[in-house]
């Protein structure tokens, strides 16, 4: 596959006027991107996220290592170079960045005004790209006639005027309601298979991932601490941070607040099974109940998709008249390969 962008041991120091103090923004990020697919960037905030994106488009330049778009080594070029470089890359932001006294066909047209594009082709460019958004019956409203899910919409068309191969989307959907982010998400997804651009989305949400992203790296104190296939990293997230990330988008296992609730209503034992694509799971799950001879009562869980792969998680709440019979059924359950967790108590 080839590699679009590539990181080798990239760090970003800066030097706070005040103290004096060092601040540590990125830390030896080692990342490539593949092209033609979503990346998903996430973490906290602090987590070194938009730092990382001013670095793959060189608006910043690392203190250490090297940063590399489309084989051209940004770190290691003179600025005029990579200001032309800049022109490849696309870039969408949180709080959109319109300018308010232009039209929205205006906004668009911005990009190819700098870069000298002749009047005739930025107006056909333009008008291409409105009605890839869905916006060109708005071509002569202003931005503040918007909505905010239309506003990202002309966002995306300005980053798309000049054919970049690499689209970067900084909180790109932060500011919008769900609707609407799901909206913006699926205009980014066609973006990326209509268009062929490459996307790295910088978010803090880990159901934006979910939604758009083939591979997600997360960030944790400005190093990236895990990256994987989304699916997978959804189903055996590795790191503390992932896991924490995971349960925010899933919302399949009880919080202790419903699992107290739960146990009030439940007196038997709660076990935690994980779902996954696997052919055949659910009657493993249920031939391991019957020979251990559990009565086992479905007390709490979600199921959804991801890529088109199923995947959550279901609690279960297991009583048996043998004093071993919810042990075995744990036990039988690990033996046919069922991820298992009991629920502790409160």
């Amino acid at each position: 596959m080839t590699v679009l962008v590539e990181l080798r041991g990239v760090s970003k120091h800066y030097r706070r006027a005040d103290t004096g103090e060092t601040v540590v923004a990125v830390e030896d990020v080692s990342l490539d991107v593949h092209q033609g697919e979503v990346l998903g960037v996430i973490g906290y905030s602090g987590a070194g996220k938009s730092t990382l994106v001013r670095l793959v488009n060189a608006l910043e330049l690392p203190s250490s290592g090297s940063v590399t778009v489309a084989g051209q080594e940004l770190t290691a070029i003179p600025e005029r170079d990579r200001r032309l470089a800049r022109r490849r890359i696309g870039m969408i932001f949180q709080q959109f960045n319109l300018f308010r006294s232009r039209t929205i066909a205006g906004n668009v047209a911005y990009p190819l005004k700098v870069a000298g594009v002749a009047k005739a082709e930025r107006e056909r460019r333009v008008a291409e790209l409105l009605d890839f958004v869905g916006l060109l019956d708005r071509a002569y409203a202003y931005p503040e006639q918007l909505s905010g899910g239309q506003k990202q919409r002309v966002g995306i068309a300005r980053a798309l005027a000049s054919n970049p191969e690499l689209l970067l989307a900084d909180e790109a959907t932060s500011a919008l309601d769900p609707e609407t982010t799901s909206e913006v998400l699926a205009l980014l997804r066609r973006v990326n298979r209509e268009l062929g651009v490459t996307i790295i989305v910088i978010t803090h949400e880990m159901d934006a991932v979910r939604q758009i992203a083939d591979r997600v790296a997360v960030m944790e104190q400005g190093r990236v601490v895990e990256v994987g296939d989304v699916y997978d990293v959804f189903s055996t997230p590795q790191t503390d941070a992932a896991q924490r990330f995971v349960r925010t988008a899933l919302h399949d296992r009880p919080s202790p607040e419903t699992l107290t609730r739960l146990r009030e209503r439940h007196p038997g034992r709660l076990v935690t099974v994980q779902i996954t694509d696997e052919a055949g799971l659910q009657n493993r799950i249920d031939a391991a109940f019957r020979a251990a001879g559990v009565t086992a009562e479905l007390v709490y869980g979600g199921v959804g998709e991801i890529r088109e792969r199923r995947i959550g998680s279901l609690t279960y709440e297991l009583s048996a008249a043998s004093p071993t019979g919810v042990d075995d059924a744990i036990d039988a359950l690990r033996s046919a390969g069922v991820t298992t967790d009991e629920e502790a108590a409160a």
